[in-house]
């Protein structure tokens, strides 16, 4: 029997220390008998480092790998994230414009408001009608004050982060907290044993590593489970077009500017331009499809977003091969990150991906080896499912849109672009408003049916109401937008200003947990 001991992470950036620190802490009483996570990485080879979005899975995350979000705040460039704005996607005018908030609906639930604010109208913002957070953006307020603890808030938050500091205080954590061995080495060579698993690695230092499991975060290379296992790549460009990036870093004008708490992703003519601050600079770049426009094009808009400031900045190219692995574990290898996939940025799911995926890992680590098919055979079949709920929810934002002023507005609302299982629920939604459904029903749901009544109804999708559909609840209906009305005016007259905020916690900390 091959108990699975000595855990081998190849590769490091956010990928490979996010899923070494969740392992080593899921399994901290393991290390006395014998238990070991070992991350190999090549100090040679540069992280990708743009990734600056995450989800509020991430609290947790960081939360129980015992990391303090006060030293997180110092060392990362961090600052809040309450969602993201969606600017000339439905019409292109310049007051097109919507929230995807990550606050749920008040009362959600217990009462599903979508139909209730149907009835009357729909004219009104639907993210004010049923959730104070789109106004916090809007104010320029926190999350949070100086007195709420460590990783709690008034609302619902993530973080926006510099990935290249974030990568080396998980790295410094996990080596002096959690345990982790810290290899640096080239990878030149894998070697597989008679039955297909992954036995050792060796490096160009001449370095030896053998391992039971074999995590890879190797990023776009895929060492181990492209090249070594031979696991086919499957694309989704004929859904997600978008193929390229360019990033600039923007200075602030004046060091006390305020610092936007949620995502700008604003639509261009073949993609769209993503605008997030940090406390010293916003990072802005423009995915777009170059089937559709030019480089030398898509960087003149996004300079022209910028303005002045963008003159004398560089800009930094960045190819995307939207898709997947055709299956993510195969015998004693399973990949995370960049290897795995990737898809545009449009909903930050990049970090939460890494993140459900070594939670799954850490949570299900199989004892032995004669189990292992067993637990890769259940990770393979969730997170080909949440892959696939990704790229529905991405393609939504396009599938709505109204605009037909560029060949590219066009190509992405053709129904043979648009994968079968959201075509049903968007024809579903024209009876029944997205809630507590079955179509929402697993627990392996990246973006709840809230996320989905914030993008259609931002958008200006309309369910039908059936009449005396809503007479039953319209009691309770009432009070929760009474509720959030008065927790709007409440948040927005209380909450400090995030820039504020984010100082004071850099200079005096929060409450420890």
């Amino acid at each position: 029997m091959h108990e699975i001991q000595n855990i081998v992470i190849v590769g490091g950036g956010t990928a490979g220390w996010l899923t070494a620190g969740v392992i080593a802490a899921k399994h901290q009483g393991r290390r006395p008998h014998g238990f070991t996570v070992t991350l190999v990485e090549s100090p040679n080879v540069p992280t990708i480092g743009v990734g600056e979005g995450t989800w509020p899975t991430l609290r947790t995350t960081l939360k129980r790998m015992g990391v303090s979000e006060t030293e997180f705040f110092r060392h990362c460039s961090a600052s809040f994230k309450q969602g993201a704005r969606f600017n000339r996607w439905t019409t292109g005018a310049v007051d097109d414009g919507y929230y995807h908030p990550l606050m749920l609906p008040e009362q959600f639930g217990q009462v599903n408001l979508a139909p209730h604010w149907l009835a009357e109208g729909g004219d009104d913002s639907f993210c004010d009608t049923v959730t104070p957070q789109g106004r916090l953006c809007d104010a320029g307020r926190g999350p949070k004050t100086m007195t709420t603890p460590e990783y709690d808030g008034q609302a619902n938050y993530a973080y926006h982060l510099d990935a290249g500091k974030f990568s080396h205080f998980l790295q410094r954590h996990c080596c002096e907290a959690l345990g982790v061995r810290h290899v640096l080495a080239d990878v030149n060579e894998v070697h597989l044993d008679e039955g297909g698993d992954i036995a050792r690695l060796d490096t160009a230092q001449g370095i030896t590593i053998a391992g039971d499991l074999f995590v890879d975060c190797t990023g776009f290379a895929a060492l181990l489970i492209g090249k070594a296992m031979g696991v086919p790549f499957r694309s989704c460009s004929d859904v997600l077009f978008c193929d390229t990036a360019l990033a600039i870093q923007v200075p602030y004008d004046l060091p006390d500017d305020p610092i936007a708490s949620h995502t700008i992703s604003t639509a261009q003519s073949a993609g769209w331009i993503w605008d997030i601050g940090l406390p010293t600079r916003r990072g802005v770049g423009h995915v777009f499809s170059s089937s559709h426009i030019s480089v030398d094009e898509a960087e003149g808009e996004l300079r022209a977003y910028i303005g002045p400031a963008a003159r004398d900045l560089s800009v930094r190219k960045l190819s995307i091969r939207a898709g997947h692995r055709e299956t993510f574990w195969v015998r004693n290898c399973v990949a995370v990150g960049l290897a795995a996939g990737f898809l545009e940025p449009l909903e930050a799911s990049a970090i939460v991906l890494i993140e459900l995926s070594a939670k799954m890992i850490a949570e299900q680590m199989p004892p032995r080896r004669e189990v292992m098919d067993v637990v890769a055979r259940r990770f393979n079949e969730t997170t080909t499912y949440r892959w696939g709920r990704i790229i529905d929810f991405l393609k939504l934002h396009y599938a709505l849109t109204k605009r037909t002023d560029t060949d590219f507005w066009r190509d992405n609302v053709r129904p043979e672009s648009i994968p079968d299982r959201l075509r049903e629920l968007m024809e579903l939604w024209l009876y029944q408003s997205p809630w507590l459904h079955e179509e929402f029903d697993r627990a392996e749901e990246v973006f709840p049916s809230a996320s989905y009544q914030y993008v259609l109804y931002g958008m200006g999708a309309r369910t039908a109401i059936m009449p005396g559909a809503i007479e039953a609840d319209d009691a309770l209906a009432r009070r929760a937008r009474y509720e959030n009305q008065v927790q709007t005016q409440r948040l927005v007259g209380s909450l400090p200003g995030h820039r504020d905020l984010i100082d004071r916690i850099v200079r005096h900390g929060l409450q420890p947990i």
